[in-house]
C-alpha cells in the first residue's frame, strides 16, 4: 500500500458513502464532494474533509467518482466547477465506479489525458449492504500501471478487483452484468409467482432455489425482499431501465440481438408507468403478481440473505 497518497471522492450517495467509509476506516486522507452536502456529512464524522466544489479535489493524488448518470459524470469532471476547472492542478489518477455510457467515459478520458491524468474505469457489482459485508466486486480497465496504482485501494473496498484490459472494456462488462441482472430478476419474479400460484410459499420455494444449482449470491440476497415484500430501494427500476437502455444501445451498435433484454426493458417501462419509481427493482415481483391476478402478502419469515 502507498499510505501517503491523498484521496478525493465525488458522489456520496448510499453506495459511494459505504465505499468511502472503508477507506476512512483504513486511516486514509479522504476529501469528499457531493452535490447535496448533507449526504456527505456522515463521512465528515468519520474523518473526511468536505469540499465545496469538485475543483477543490484537483490537488488530490487519486480521485474516485461514483455518480448516477453520464451527464453528471461529465459535469463533475469537465464542467465549470469540475475537477479539471483549475488550470494549475489535476489529480494523477481518476477512478470511476459509475455505470455510464462508453461515450461519456471516452469524453472524460480524453479531457483527463490532456491534463496528464490517467483514468481507470472501475464499475462495481453490489450495493451498500454488499460493500459493508466486504463482498463487493470491481471490474477495471485502463492503463495497466493505473490499475496497479489503484489496486490496494480497490481491495480495501472490494473482495475482488478484476482487470480486463485497456480503454473502455470494463464499461461493456458492467453493461453486460446489469443486462443479466435485469433478465435474472424478472425470471426469478416469474417463477416465484408461478410457484406461489401453485400453492407453494415464497420462502419455501426460494429456500429450495437458493440451495440448488440455480442459487446464487443474487437469489439469496433478494430472497428476503421477495418473501417479505420489502422494497426499500437498493437499486431502482429507473436506474435498471437506464442500464438496459445502455445494453440495448451497445447491442445495436455491435449488431448483437438482445431479445430478452428488450422485453425486460419494456416490463420496466410499464412498471415505472404504474408508479414504481422510488422502490427497489425487486418490486418486479409485485408487478408479475398483478399480471397473474395474485394478491401478495408479506410472509413475515426470517430469511438469511447470505451476506
Amino acid at each position: 500500500m502507498t499510505p501517503d497518497l491523498t484521496i478525493g471522492w465525488i458522489g456520496a450517495g448510499r453506495m459511494g458513502s459505504a465505499m468511502a467509509a472503508r477507506l476512512l476506516a483504513a486511516g486514509l486522507d479522504v476529501a469528499v464532494y457531493n452535490r447535496t452536502r448533507a449526504k456527505a456529512e456522515p463521512l465528515a464524522a468519520l474523518g473526511a474533509r468536505l469540499a465545496e466544489t469538485p475543483s477543490d479535489l484537483a490537488d488530490r493524488d487519486i480521485v474516485f467518482t461514483n455518480l448516477s448518470s453520464s451527464d453528471v459524470f461529465v459535469d463533475m469532471v469537465c464542467g465549470p466547477n469540475g475537477l479539471l476547472s483549475r488550470k494549475s492542478k489535476a489529480p494523477r489518477l481518476l477512478v470511476d465506479f459509475s455505470t455510464i455510457s462508453t461515450e461519456a467515459s471516452a469524453t472524460v478520458r480524453a479531457a483527463l489525458a490532456q491534463r496528464g491524468t490517467a483514468m481507470l474505469d472501475a464499475p462495481v457489482s453490489g450495493n451498500a449492504k454488499v460493500v459493508e459485508a466486504g463482498k463487493l466486486s470491481i471490474v477495471a480497465s485502463g492503463p495497466a500501471e493505473a490499475f496497479e496504482m489503484a489496486r490496494p485501494y480497490l481491495h480495501l473496498m472490494a473482495k475482488a478487483a478484476t482487470y480486463v484490459g485497456e480503454g473502455e472494456a470494463a464499461r461493456i462488462v458492467k453493461i453486460c452484468h446489469n443486462v443479466f441482472l435485469g433478465v435474472v430478476a424478472q425470471s426469478l419474479a416469474e417463477v416465484t409467482i408461478l410457484a406461489e400460484k401453485g400453492g407453494v410459499s415464497r420462502h419455501a420455494f426460494l429456500d429450495f432455489i437458493n440451495n440448488s444449482v440455480m442459487g446464487s449470491m443474487f437469489t439469496r440476497y433478494k430472497a428476503p425482499a421477495y418473501v417479505n415484500l420489502d422494497f426499500k430501494p437498493t437499486f431502482t427500476p429507473v436506474l435498471l431501465r437506464k442500464d438496459l437502455d445502455l445494453g440495448l444501445a451497445a447491442g445495436r451498435a455491435m449488431e448483437v440481438p438482445l431479445p430478452l433484454a428488450a422485453q425486460v426493458r419494456e416490463i420496466l417501462q410499464s412498471m415505472i408507468g404504474q408508479g414504481y419509481r422510488d422502490c427497489d427493482f425487486a418490486a418486479l415481483l409485485e408487478v408479475e403478481a398483478k399480471a397473474a391476478g395474485l394478491r401478495l402478502e408479506p410472509e413475515n419469515v426470517d430469511v438469511d440473505p447470505g451476506i
